[in-house]
């Protein structure tokens, strides 16, 4: 390669060094680190590199930018290639296209060749350009501002999303970011990162981020883990059991007991002793304190394909525990989060101010993690082994932040990009004992939630 087109290829990114930043910081937020990364288009492998791959693999279609990009990162591998005939026996963890579908001549054979690399955990991000940048975009070509292109694709969200599911790929995450994508002190920060979230504005944003997931059938012959933490519910221990349906292959319950005063483990291992010829029943004491403490230690013990949350509380009643596991069992979504706004509820169960203020939560919720719930409260959840350690590996973006247990779950699914879908459930008032969680105190970390939320994830 010559010096004058190594030359011009980096001076059209340092030129417009802000606005590749904000790509590549965007995809270090969902992409974890040691992975198996494949990047199409990647040009000089500043982004693939910024990733800390395992192994990384650039495919360009630019031999120039595929020469400089293996002097630059040798510990990467990048080859000439279009996508349209690239195959590889890899399976890869991520699969990235920033800003290339535009480039393609024929999407869904590109598609079709990149679901032959993916495994059903494999997530395919792409960044594309909003149509209503077009013009805009292609005056800084003429006046020597962005590279000059040739002829692009301009896609719509629909349009992608459309040729996607026709691939087998299904979206489950969209949002677009970068309203200034030049780097001009204090406006270009102003702009990006507080007016450019906001629901009207963030319309007219130049990125568009899409994260899918290939649609894989998956056979449902899995065993399954039942969490119950318990805390002072003796009255009803009996009937998390009595009333349990058996869940796939293997039906393991494990209790796990925080510290009762009414003889809650008493009980437990009474039950564990009456139903030890129908289930697989296993009982502990909790080794620290709190709902999210026994739920962690709970599922760090299963041995279950596929991990469940039912509060011995038992306002929702274990016979609905069958639609959690056939979600995540049939692969149609990664994480089931129950919904108690469907049915109808009595004033005993939820009073109505509690639903007005769980439904004003869960848009927020639903508005700065970029998915779609309904519920933000309730405790029953599903999540396979397999994606809850990868959640689990991943608990340093957060911190510890959560004293429940059901949002370090929710974010920490958002983050990976899992498929997340409301499961209906019917919601009983108790028959025994009483809440630990006050209206005030639930409010209250409802809204640092809401906040760490917006921090960690909207206004990045």
């Amino acid at each position: 390669m010559n010096a004058s087109s190594r030359n011009n290829l980096q001076k059209w990114r340092d030129l417009n060094i802000y606005y590749y930043q904000d790509i590549e910081r965007f995809y270090k937020t969902f992409i974890q680190k040691d992975t198996k990364v494949l990047e199409v288009g990647s040009n000089l492998g500043y982004l693939l590199n910024s990733l800390q791959p395992s192994y990384g693999l650039g495919i360009e279609q630019n031999p120039d930018a595929v020469e400089q990009a293996q002097i630059r990162f040798p510990q990467l591998d990048f080859i000439v290639s279009d996508v349209e005939s690239f195959c590889s026996s890899e399976i890869f963890d991520y699969i990235l296209l920033a800003n290339t579908i535009s480039y393609i001549t024929d999407i869904p054979q590109a598609l079709n060749n990149l679901y032959q690399l993916c495994q059903p955990s494999t997530r395919l991000i792409l960044t594309f350009h909003n149509p209503s940048w077009e013009i805009i975009l292609k005056l800084a070509s003429l006046i020597g501002q962005r590279m000059p292109l040739p002829q692009l694709n301009w896609l719509s969200y629909g349009d992608v999303e459309n040729l996607l599911y026709l691939c087998q790929f299904e979206v489950v995450y969209h949002s677009k970011r970068l309203l200034f994508p030049k780097q001009v002190p204090l406006l270009a920060w102003f702009f990006n990162h507080v007016l450019a979230p906001l629901p009207l504005l963030n319309q007219f944003c130049l990125n568009e981020y899409i994260i899918a997931r290939p649609i894989f059938h998956i056979p449902t012959t899995l065993h399954c883990s039942v969490i119950i933490p318990a805390r002072n519910e003796a009255g009803n221990i009996e009937s998390c059991i009595a009333d349990m349906p058996w869940l796939g292959d293997n039906t393991e319950i494990i209790f796990v007991e925080g510290g009762s005063t009414d003889g809650t483990w008493e009980e437990i291992l009474r039950v564990q002793q009456k139903y030890s010829d129908r289930f697989n029943i296993k009982a502990y004491r909790q080794s620290g304190q709190g709902k999210k403490d026994a739920v962690w230690q709970g599922f760090e013990i299963a041995t279950g394909d596929v991990l469940m949350i039912l509060d011995a509380d038992l306002t929702v009643q274990p016979r609905d525990l069958v639609y959690f596991f056939e979600a995540i069992a049939s692969g149609a979504c990664e994480f089931a989060n129950g919904c108690r706004l469907i049915y109808p509820l009595s004033k005993a169960s939820m009073p109505w101010l509690n639903r007005i203020a769980n439904r004003i939560f869960a848009f927020l919720l639903s508005y700065l993690l970029n998915i779609q719930i309904k519920d933000s409260l309730c405790g029953t959840k599903a999540i396979s082994r397999q994606n809850y350690q990868k959640l689990t590996a991943n608990r340093d973006f957060f911190g510890d932040f959560d004293p429940f247990g059901d949002f370090d779950l929710l974010f920490g699914a958002a983050k990976l990009g899992l498929k997340i879908m409301d499961i209906p459930v019917r919601y009983f008032p108790r028959t025994y004992g009483k809440s630990n969680i006050s209206h005030i105190q639930g409010g209250l970390i409802l809204l640092k939630m809401c906040f760490h939320a917006a921090k960690k994830i909207k206004f990045i």
